[in-house]
């Protein structure tokens, strides 16, 4: 009887150290392909800025397909990350330092977010973007936008595109039906148009923009130009033809 409990106490040892080592070797072998392929970058050398971190987000770049929001442009300060006219940062700085502005949906976070920065940048509240039958889409609650905007004002991404190829563009917006335009790595990549003039600046829309093409994936530097007449929530980026590799 001794022999047997023995016995199994061994094959059970040789199988759990083998569980362990087999366990270790796969996630060694992991990291070994995740080093063998290093995400490409074509963000050029120049450029200082770096992906949006907080206490909330993690600094990662926002992935291209999906959502780049808008109030998440890049770290880096004025000249670098953004060009915006103003020192004062009109919605987080300075709208919602009032108490009436301080919305119970909203907490601190909302309220002050990115306040230290020029860029003017606030969040939909119950008063003035959901109290009116006027949205053609109907933004969530505390959606983060852009305001305030000025003629040649721009912000940088720094954009991680899983797939090369040619992306069709969304945008959440305010207002006018302004033309807008997306620069890749520091080159004029696509002219767009806002699909209609919403009436307000707290009368949203969500509509198609236009296209944008990337040539490889990896992380590139994405510029968005704007001008005065708008709030911009974010912007969708869906692959609608994907680049063969290989084909120039």
């Amino acid at each position: 009887m001794k022999k047997k409990s023995t016995l199994r106490l061994a094959v059970f040892g040789t199988l759990f150290i083998f569980l362990v080592f087999s366990g270790l070797a796969q996630e060694k072998l992991r990291e070994d392909r995740l080093n063998s392929n290093p995400i490409q970058s074509s963000v050029p050398a120049n450029y200082k800025g770096r992906p949006f971190v907080d206490s909330t987000h993690t600094g990662r770049a926002q992935v291209i397909p999906g959502k780049l929001e808008c109030a998440f442009y890049d770290l880096g300060g004025e000249g670098v990350a953004y060009h915006d006219f103003e020192t004062e940062n009109r919605g987080s700085g300075g709208l919602n330092l009032a108490p009436r502005h301080q919305r119970p949906h909203a907490t601190q976070y909302e309220w002050a977010f990115r306040n230290e920065e020029a860029v003017d940048v606030s969040y939909t509240k119950d008063f003035a973007d959901f109290n009116h039958l006027n949205n053609y889409y109907t933004p969530e609650v505390n959606q983060f936008y852009v305001g305030w905007t000025e003629d040649n004002e721009w912000l940088n991404y720094t954009v991680d595109v899983k797939v090369a190829g040619k992306y069709k563009i969304d945008a959440l917006y305010a207002n006018s039906d302004s033309k807008i335009s997306f620069d890749i790595n520091q080159t004029t990549a696509t002219i767009c148009k806002l699909p209609l003039n919403t009436g307000n600046f707290h009368n949203w829309n969500k509509g198609e923009i236009g296209t944008i093409s990337f040539s490889k994936p990896g992380l590139h530097l994405l510029t968005f130009h704007y001008n005065k007449g708008n709030n911009f929530a974010y912007f969708e980026f869906t692959l609608v033809d994907k680049k063969i590799q290989g084909a120039k």
